[in-house]
């Protein structure tokens, strides 16, 4: 982390304390560095700059109470020369971000309210649950596989239902140990299948009363159900804050990756700067759109001989517009299906 002390009469003084594992001048705590700049730089205008990181932002939170001037940076943004490729130490890096914050050329990313931070926090918590039970499946099955069990047919697809898990239990193995291990397997299934259970509910059941104005207004549109209109409000805290969505767009990251130099352009998919979670879950919410919104079955139908993951990349961003105008403005997402009906041909 790097800090800038201003004076208030104009002087400009520059401070750099780094924060970092390795060379801890202080410890990378809020309240003391308060004291440092009360002892030190007494009757100063502070101005704070850091990388955004693993520490998050309750640090940028505590400076803002201070009446500070915070600026919390994504690392990629930071203007660098080639130099800084081969020589990098906490010294150079502070020293960097105190001149580009001097210059004015740094860009501040959204620092968001403690509410939105711990709402964003379960919906990550049930994503890892969903990457955890997909481990203990696969596991499961590759057990199955490595001691020559054959699944029934019934049973062998991605959706495991209570007779699959109960005949899993039922196996008989030869030994104890191979019952006990897959036992223990799916005790792991069941614990990891609950939470994931629960945290959903309990995110849906939070937004419904903290935020369920917003809440249903993105319900309303086809593709959105009730547990994506939460991670969206957790994910992207108050969307009015965006002025168009052009804006919005680019903050999910649907939007395409462009490389133009003179005569030749080229386009290479959607952006890799993103929201990746939020964004694979509209990419989905897009095939549930084209299924129930006759707008978007119509414009996929359209466009069905062209690339397919292009095509729903285009209704995902389609998806994007509607959130944004229906949270704009307060007024739930109608379907048009007397419209439709007309452009059908007799």
């Amino acid at each position: 982390m790097v800090w800038t002390f201003t004076k208030k009469a104009g002087q400009s003084i520059f401070a750099q304390i780094c924060l970092s594992i390795g060379a801890l001048p202080c410890p990378p705590l809020a309240e003391q560095l308060l004291d440092y700049v009360q002892n030190t730089f007494r009757g100063h205008e502070v101005l704070v700059t850091y990388e955004s990181g693993c520490c998050g932002f309750s640090a940028a939170r505590s400076f803002k109470s201070y009446g500070w001037e915070v600026t919390v940076v994504n690392a990629a943004d930071i203007p660098r020369i080639q130099k800084h490729q081969f020589q990098k130490s906490d010294r150079i890096d502070s020293r960097m971000l105190s001149r580009c914050l001097q210059q004015g050329q740094l860009k501040a990313i959204y620092i968001p309210e403690v509410q939105q931070d711990e709402l964003r926090s379960l919906v990550r918590h049930r994503n890892s649950l969903v990457k955890q039970l997909r481990q203990v499946k696969l596991q499961i099955k590759s057990m199955l596989l490595y001691h020559g069990v054959v699944i029934p047919e019934g049973y062998d697809n991605p959706n495991w239902s209570h007779a699959f898990i109960d005949w899993m239990q039922q196996i008989k193995w030869q030994y104890a140990p191979a019952s006990i291990t897959m036992n223990s397997k799916v005790i792991v299934l069941k614990t990891l299948h609950k939470e994931y259970l629960q945290a959903a509910n309990e995110l849906r059941k939070y937004c419904r009363t903290h935020f369920k104005k917003d809440y249903y207004l993105l319900k309303s549109i086809p593709g959105i159900g009730g547990y994506l209109a939460s991670a969206i409000l957790a994910e992207l805290g108050d969307i009015r804050r965006f002025s168009n969505e052009k804006q919005f767009s680019s903050y999910i990251g649907m939007i395409p990756a462009i490389h133009n130099s003179g005569t030749t352009e080229k386009t290479t998919g959607v952006t890799p700067r993103s929201k990746t979670l939020l964004r694979s879950y509209l990419i989905e919410a897009a095939w549930v759109a084209i299924r129930r919104d006759p707008a978007m079955q119509a414009y996929y139908r359209k466009h069905i001989g062209n690339n397919i993951k292009n095509i729903i990349v285009k209704v995902a961003h389609k998806l994007v517009t509607r959130i944004l105008s229906v949270i704009k403005t307060e007024r739930p997402y109608q379907i048009n299906y007397q419209k439709q009906k007309a452009l059908k041909p007799v």
